[in-house]
Formats: C-alpha cells, structure tokens, sequence
C-alpha cells in the first residue's frame, strides 16, 4: 500500500544531516523517512523485509532496488506473500532487481505467515512493533556518530520475541537498524536538522 510521503521542512540551502546520508538517494531518505513514526503494517513489514535484505550490502544498494522490492513482494502485503511457493522463490533468484540470495528472499515468505500470525493476536503487526519503541528519555542524545550503538537491551529483546515467533533475519542488530528507520528510536544525531522535528530536543537546549 503506497502511502505519500510526509512534507518535511528540508532543513534550508545546506542543512546538516547525520554522517551516513551523503548521497542523494540516502539524503531524500534521511530527509523525508528515516526515524519517522511508521504505523502501517505493510510499510512495516517492508522496512523489516529491506533491513534483513541489506545485511552485508550497503544501504543505498537497498534504496536503489526498493522499487522493485515492492513490485514482486505484492507492495509487502503479507496476505500476498504468504500465498508465494517455492516456485516463487526460483523466480525471485532470477531477479536482478533485488537481492539474490535464497535464503533472504525464502525468509520474507517466512515472515509474512510470522506477521499475520501476529496480526491474529495483537490486531495488527503495528500495535506489536509499537511495544518496543523507547521513550525519548531512554538514551541520551547522541551528537557523534560513534555514539549510536549497532543493538541495544531493547533490540535484542525485540529479536528474542521475533524469533520465537518464527521470524527470520531479525538479530538485534537488523532489529535496532528496524527500529531507528521506523521512528521506534530517535537516532538522529542532535547535530542533525532532523533531531528536534522528529522530538527530540535541540542540542543546544
């Protein structure tokens, strides 16, 4: 389900923005989606898809095949998904548009049954994401870039329960990288012009 992209203030001419988002397919990413409050479940499922899909790859490799991402993954409709047998997965390594490795693509079937056994129980695979998100005072604010930790307490536990439930590709590292994109964490620099327009509080405050 494509869901227009949030208007954000684009921070003026030369505004500064994290260390990572230095070329021009990270930076719109930076600027309009990463660390914004995700709610819908099927962009949820596509950022947690994207996180394990990039592991060993670069992020901006990602972004470039996300399009594509969304077409053969039926717009990450885990109802879609779920239908996808073995002969779909064939397909899929045949696809240069995404990331051709097996069990990356066999995971993302896995985990769209994962999602809807969630959905079942909690309602929907957002109100279960949510649990985990961290209040604004559960970190201080990081202003340098070796201060943001690759996993925390709360990933890992995240990743416990992902797994238990059957998920795939979602160690804490994946998971805390999931939570950072989705607005679950506030992990933009305080430098960054995105850090007080996301809730966190200004550097200089």
């Amino acid at each position: 389900m494509e869901q227009p992209v949030p208007a954000v203030d684009d921070g003026g001419a030369n505004p500064t923005r994290c260390h990572w988002a230095r070329l021009p397919l990270d930076q719109a990413y930076h600027d309009s989606e990463w660390g914004v409050p995700e709610h819908d479940d099927h962009r949820l499922f596509e950022c947690l898809t994207l996180e394990g899909a990039q592991a060993g790859l670069s992020w901006s490799t990602i972004l470039a095949k996300r399009e594509r991402y969304r077409e053969v993954f039926k717009g990450f409709d885990p109802l879609h998904v779920a239908r996808f047998t073995e002969a779909d997965v064939i397909r899929l390594m045949a696809d240069s548009g995404i990331v051709r490795n097996r069990l990356k693509i066999a995971s993302t079937l896995t985990n769209a049954h994962a999602v809807l056994r969630v959905c079942e129980r909690w309602g929907s695979f957002a109100r279960f994401v949510w649990r985990y998100a961290e209040p604004a005072t559960a970190h201080s604010p990081r202003r340098n870039p070796d201060e943001v930790p690759a996993q925390t307490e709360q990933s890992v536990a995240f990743s416990r329960e992902l797994k238990s439930l059957g998920f795939r590709f979602v160690g804490p590292t994946i998971v805390y990288a999931f939570m950072q994109a989705t607005g679950l964490v506030n992990d933009h620099l305080t430098t960054c012009y995105r850090y007080p327009q996301l809730g966190g509080r200004c550097a200089t405050c």
